[in-house]
């Protein structure tokens, strides 16, 4: 059936997505971190940023003076700790890149893949980054994640 065939073909698109985006970190991290990328604009005054770093989505897009990231994650820490500060660096990168910061969250979503271990290391690192004046909405819940190394997700929307 058609749908039998649209699951496996979504299937198999989501495995490759998943081998693109965890082979070749350094490259990633290069075009994550490069200023000379250029967004992609439409004629809808939308913008959209790192579009090159996966080929099903834009790692942020920025419409009415407002910024959506996408869930960022990472897989190269070793514990909940390090991977979160190395998503929040990203998330710091993407706000820079879109014309604003921390300061202006509006709202955050965190996924944990094991919320009763890690919940307490992620935490500690949140606090210490949060602009402590401009705290944004929060949720925070435990999910299955796109890979087993995977242990936080942090997706937020900011204002210009």
């Amino acid at each position: 059936s058609s749908i039998h065939t649209d699951s496996m073909y979504c299937t198999m698109l989501g495995h490759r997505i998943l081998k693109t985006a965890l082979t070749s970190t350094a490259r990633r991290q290069q075009s994550l971190f490069s200023k000379t990328a250029a967004p992609y604009n439409s004629s809808g005054g939308i913008t959209r940023l790192g579009t090159e770093v996966l080929p099903t989505m834009s790692q942020a897009v920025v419409h009415n003076e407002i910024v959506y990231l996408s869930g960022q994650v990472d897989g190269t820490g070793e514990d909940v700790v390090a991977q979160t500060k190395n998503v929040l660096a990203k998330v710091d990168a993407y706000l820079e890149e879109a014309g604003t910061d921390k300061s202006k969250l509006l709202t955050s979503t965190i996924w944990l893949k094991n919320i009763e271990r890690d919940f307490g290391a992620m935490n500690e690192v949140w606090c210490q980054w949060i602009d402590d004046n401009n705290k944004p909405v929060r949720a925070t819940t435990e999910a299955s994640l796109a890979a087993p190394n995977m242990l936080v997700e942090i997706q937020v929307t900011a204002a210009k």
